[in-house]
């Protein structure tokens, strides 16, 4: 009788989540409780488009974490402020030890810094305030990036591990670029839009793979851009294309929109090819790839994606 009666209490304290039926890879579920079941076709990605929005009108999570969850959001922040802290640290002693090379060392922190901030969001409570929580993150490492570019403090090894040629005054440019971009996909998109994490996808991974594999194996220049190379261009366009999807399927499996493949597959290619056409253009010496290449992402995205944000935090 006593388990009983644990079990009961324990099933009423646990929050419980609320059904929520995503697609397969051809149809989207609608579930109402009230009546049965029906099924909407999203064979087409403008099917799939108008699924995502009916998904985003919802509460994700709901029941999981409660609204206004203040302290909740609070320990996640500070929690991903020391992993991103000693994540950083690691790329530094690695690059001290010289384990790794600066330029590899760079290009990882590049790669797995933004990704990892990014798959902590689902973590954060339904708070309006959660997003200007996590956007701390990096506004964070924006701050230290401009305490150490502009020489008020000294730091070898965070120099070493991000910047190109060992100068503090290169944090001030791609590095502080990357966290603003950051910060800014944070604060507009968040998590009610695939906008977000495609383009911090096409910047990390993306941009980032392209770089090494461009170094090892890009004998074969561009006819329009001799420093740009076929196999990193090619590999652009392909980590691009499948981290995108995988961040998807991430963020649709945490519940916060649905997921068809056949649906989002040519919104995904045309955003990673004209990512990659930009990325290739010889321009970098103007304009930074950590610019272009989102910016690029989310005006693409903006007509591809469903989104609600912009319209939600600008006037």
């Amino acid at each position: 009788m006593k388990q009983l009666m644990a079990l009961y209490i324990i099933s009423y304290i646990v929050p419980r989540r609320k059904r929520r039926c995503y697609p397969t890879m051809k149809t989207y579920n609608i579930c109402d409780p009230s009546s049965r079941t029906t099924t909407v076709d999203l064979t087409s990605p403008r099917e799939w488009k108008q699924g995502v929005q009916e998904s985003l009108s919802e509460k994700p999570l709901e029941g999981y974490l409660q609204a206004g969850s203040l302290q909740h959001d609070a320990g996640v922040t500070f929690l991903i402020l020391l992993g991103a802290y000693a994540w950083v640290k690691l790329f530094n002693s690695l690059t001290k030890h010289q384990i790794l090379g600066q330029k590899l060392s760079r290009k990882l922190v590049h790669i797995t810094s933004g990704l990892l901030f990014a798959l902590c969001w689902p973590f954060f409570s339904v708070s309006p305030w959660a997003r200007y929580l996590a956007a701390l993150v990096p506004a964070t490492n924006g701050v230290r990036l401009l305490v150490y570019g502009l020489g008020i403090l000294k730091d070898d090894g965070l120099v070493k591990s991000v910047s190109r040629e060992g100068d503090p005054r290169e944090l001030l440019r791609g590095p502080l670029y990357y966290v603003m971009v950051l910060v800014l996909c944070t604060v507009l998109f968040w998590r009610d839009s695939p906008v977000s994490v495609v383009s911090l996808a096409m910047m990390c991974a993306g941009d980032g793979i392209a770089d090494i594999v461009g170094r090892r194996f890009g004998s074969k220049k561009l006819p329009y851009n001799s420093e740009k190379s076929w196999a990193g261009s090619i590999t652009m366009f392909l980590f691009g294309f499948v981290v995108s999807l995988g961040c998807l399927w991430y963020f649709s499996f945490m519940g916060f929109y649905p997921f068809d493949l056949q649906g989002v597959a040519l919104q995904l290619a045309a955003v990673s090819l004209a990512a990659t056409l930009v990325e290739s253009l010889p321009i970098t010496n103007r304009f930074d790839d950590n610019l272009t290449v989102p910016l690029t992402t989310v005006i693409l995205g903006l007509f591809l994606f469903p989104t609600r944000s912009i319209a939600g935090v600008l006037p």
